[in-house]
């Protein structure tokens, strides 16, 4: 059976206009003969939505019941046996009711998909699983409701539904979008221009990169190599040398000339695994990649232009900036090199060759160390100027070998001469027995004239066969140095990389790892001071240096001060103190200082970001109290001002009756505007930390009635079970009214009818433990500690039902006073808010 097909429009933000179209494209297909069938439709009372269902056919919604309370969901048994071709589920990130045969309405559709069912679905941008906490940093707004990128992805047709930010405001203000009592908290937060300019951005840059995708499966399928211009990707080659900062820069400037424009930097690493190039050249360049806005690619290969070209045509490159050769004109003569190489091969790609300071300077990279250590080399020397002239000897003795003999003999003993020296005592040792075969055992002998032309060759291939032997053992033995430092330069490194993941702090696990790998005593990083920055003169003197970070005893506070400085940039300085490092050495430590630079600046980053959070924090509060001023204060204001209008209008003659309903009407405004107020007031002196606290002793059977007779009639019915040897609680009577009048309004707010809350107290551990109790629909326990934050109610998207600050209130006033609330789950339901107050020494006279 053919799989459906899944097509999904995408929306930046509630409004845009994806369930119209939607249904537009599902009233298309049903007139051209489709079996289209409406699943589930959200029209969220917009009447233009629910007029575009029209005479299409509606499958009723299944009803489940969940904790006293009824809600509709997509009936999927019943779309699954009626079997149309084509069926309308809105929402996919929506989260089904428990009790549904699956979690996600998303898994839903996937099941629909199975059956070979075709499927059209709306989702938002916010509801994006990879970008869910990017639009909660920008809208303050987190969704709780998300569906996989892969299952968006994975749809047949994506299909953006864009609205300017002014538009979509527009059909805001008009009604068209949510309800007029909602309206302005949602222009004052959610729908404010930025956070939509920026949802829309998201939205489009998440599309383009779904196209993208799309359009490499493509090309890949059809086995397309050549570049296809869609979107500029400027790709820089990277060796490990001196210019690959200015290659970065050139390359950034030619990516930045195309809006929306990649950046990618590749190294081509040699595939025998060895060094090839200087890793804290290529650390450094990597990190300022990356600031710029690019990617790090690596890659192996042994022909560099074939690997190059490859990456860049697999990555769809448009354009390919490399640097002009460093070797020397007697290399050109040679071989073409790789930039003229790559040119030659590129194809559609454009190359482009940049000049530097270094082009054709040559390659003046470190000394070649030594393949093999001096004492080898000087043993080899003395067995070469010793033990010819004994093997002379001894073949001497033996009359009956032939010249063949005496040369195959000479060339072992060369070979091993190159094993144990290398390759200049072997050179020695071939110069040297060419001259005694031929002095000794070659006519006309103790001459070093050769008569016959055959012994003359049998010499020459001596020489040769001597000489490459020599210089085979040489490279080997060069070549496994070099691996076995790159091997433990690559377990170094990964070292380090664990300690990092293993949940250190990265910049002291550096140093700390750096100390330990070198037998070190200390290491410091030293940064330039403001004032000494770009004055090459102050940089000389100690005090124009400060210690950013050191491990160890003892450490530099200056770069003289230590025995080994490797400077990072022009403001940071890394310095070894315990020994002198040798050369070789160096590179890797580079590495480490150029990691460790990137390390300080995540540190400085993270510090950064903790002192702009509770910046962040109160102008989000800010933000709530404008929205909730907006709303909250107004609606009791216009109500005690209408009250007291109508009361002073000449025109309306009012009964006794209605004068009392509307002095009732203006005194619960008044009321309700005082306690807001009060609340607001509170919450900014908690904020400020200026609240003043008066703790005495006072009893619960007291301040409970106190706190139900301020709710008035709603309050009646409420139940109480407090004991009457119950200890008093150390608390400021006005603060544990308020802190209860809070809690006990929030329970009455969700108490289903008839099923008032219930408070006991009891008493443990030397605190006394009062329980509200309510049997509503309770609340997850992995969203608790949501409720406790001001300005908002769990689950409501707009401030109509009260600002929201209940609960944040009492549970700071309860801090305050020296107790806490908590949250617990009522058995069999429901919701019980647990305070918890020090029980006072004595009770309070009577």
């Amino acid at each position: 059976m053919p799989r459906g097909e899944l097509r999904i429009y995408l929306g930046a933000a509630p409004g845009v206009g994806k369930t119209y179209a939607m249904l537009e494209e599902a009233r298309r297909r049903a007139e051209r003969g489709t079996d289209v069938l409406v699943g589930l439709v959200e029209t969220h009372g917009r009447p233009h939505t629910a007029a575009m269902i029209g005479d299409l056919a509606v499958l009723p919604r299944r009803t489940l019941r969940h904790r006293d309370a009824e809600f509709t969901e997509l009936d999927l048994d019943a779309v699954l046996a009626r079997r149309p071709e084509l069926v309308v589920v809105d929402e996919l990130a929506h989260t089904n009711v428990p009790g549904s045969r699956h979690e996600k309405r998303w898994q839903d559709v996937q099941e629909l998909l199975d059956a070979g069912i075709s499927v059209l679905s709306t989702v938002n941008v916010q509801h994006l699983e990879s970008i869910n906490d990017v639009v909660a940093r920008i809208t303050g707004t987190t969704q709780r409701e998300t569906v996989p990128d892969a299952v968006v992805r994975a749809a047949e047709q994506v299909e953006l539904v864009d609205m300017t930010p002014e538009a979509l405001r527009r059909r805001m203000a008009h009604g068209n979008i949510y309800r007029p009592d909602r309206i302005d908290a949602a222009l004052g937060n959610y729908f404010r221009v930025g956070n939509l300019t920026a949802l829309r951005e998201l939205a489009l840059l998440w599309l383009a990169d779904k196209v993208d995708d799309q359009l490499d499966r493509y090309r890949a399928q059809q086995g397309i190599s050549a570049t296809w211009e869609a979107r500029e990707r400027v790709v820089v080659a990277l060796t490990g040398g001196p210019e690959g900062a200015t290659l970065i820069r050139r390359a950034a400037r030619i990516a930045a000339r195309s809006k929306g424009a990649d950046l990618l930097a590749v190294h081509v690493a040699r595939n025998d695994g060895l060094a090839g190039a200087d890793p804290a050249q290529l650390a450094r360049q990597r990190v300022l990649v990356e600031s710029l806005g690019g990617s790090y690619h690596q890659v192996l290969g042994g022909d560099v232009p074939a690997a190059l070209l490859d990456f860049a045509r697999g990555v769809n490159a448009t354009q390919l900036v490399l640097g002009a050769s460093r070797r020397g004109r007697f290399a050109h003569l040679l071989t073409r090199g790789v930039g003229v190489t790559t040119t030659a091969r590129s194809g559609a790609i454009d190359v482009h060759l940049v000049t530097h300071p270094q082009a054709g300077r040559g390659r003046r990279g470190a000394g070649v160390p030594a393949a093999l250590s001096r004492r080898r080399r000087l043993l080899g020397f003395a067995l070469a100027g010793l033990g010819l002239p004994l093997l002379t000897l001894l073949l001497s003795t033996l009359p009956d070998l032939t010249l063949t003999n005496d040369i195959l003999i000479f060339l072992a003993g060369v070979v091993g001469v190159a094993l144990v020296g290398g390759l200049w005592p072997a050179l020695v040792a071939a110069l040297g027995g060419s001259l005694l075969l031929n002095w000794f055992f070659t006519p006309p002998y103790r001459t070093l004239t050769i008569a016959e032309a055959d012994n003359l060759l049998a010499l020459g291939v001596f020489v040769a066969v001597a000489v490459a032997v020599s210089w085979v053992v040489d490279v080997a033995a060069r070549r496994t140095r070099e691996a076995a430092r790159a091997a433990a330069d690559a377990q170094t490194l990964a070292t380090v990389a664990g300690s990092v993941l293993r949940g250190e702090r990265p910049l002291p696990a550096l140093l700390d790892r750096l100390r330990e790998t070198f037998a070190l005593r200390a290491v410091s990083v030293l940064e330039l001071a403001p004032e000494a920055q770009g004055r090459p003169d102050r940089a000389r003197e100690e005090d124009a240096w400060r210690r950013v970070a050191s491990v160890g005893v003892d450490p530099a506070g200056s770069p003289g001060a230590g025995e080994t400085t490797v400077p990072v940039d022009d403001r940071l300085t890394v310095v070894l103190s315990g020994r002198r490092l040798e050369a070789a050495d160096r590179r890797i430590v580079e590495a480490f200082a150029a990691q460790a630079a990137v390390a300080l600046r995540q540190e400085r980053l993270a510090e950064e970001a903790a002192t702009a959070r509770p910046l962040a924090e109160a102008d989000r509060l800010r933000t709530a109290l404008l929205a909730a001023v907006s709303h909250d204060l107004r609606t009791p204001l216009a109500s005690a001002k209408a009250a007291v209008s109508s009361l002073r209008s000449p025109d309306v003659d009012f009964d006794p009756e209605d004068r009392a309903e509307l002095l009732a009407t203006a005194d619960e405004s008044l009321d309700r505007l005082g306690r807001l107020v009060a609340n607001l007031l509170d919450m900014s002196r908690l904020q400020a930390g200026a609240l003043g606290v008066t703790r005495t002793a006072i009893g619960l059977e007291d301040a409970v009635p106190l706190a139900l007779d301020e709710l008035g009639p709603a309050a009646a019915d409420v139940r109480t079970d407090i004991p009457a040897d119950l200890p008093a609680v150390d608390a400021d009577p006005g603060l544990l009214e308020r802190v209860l009048v809070n809690i006990v309004a929030n329970a009455l707010r969700h108490s289903p009818p008839g099923q008032p809350p219930t408070l006991t107290a009891s008493t443990h551990a030397g605190q006394v433990e009062l329980r509200v109790i309510d049997t509503g629909p309770g609340i997850p326990e992995d969203r608790w500690e949501h409720v406790f934050l001001p300005f908002q109610r769990l689950g409501d998207r707009d401030n109509q039902t009260g600002v929201g600050l209940g609960l944040a209130l009492s549970r700071g006033l309860a801090e305050a006073m020296g107790g806490s609330i908590t949250p617990e789950t009522t058995p069999g339901g429901g919701l019980t808010m647990v305070l918890r107050l020090p029980a006072a020494d004595e009770r309070p006279d009577r």
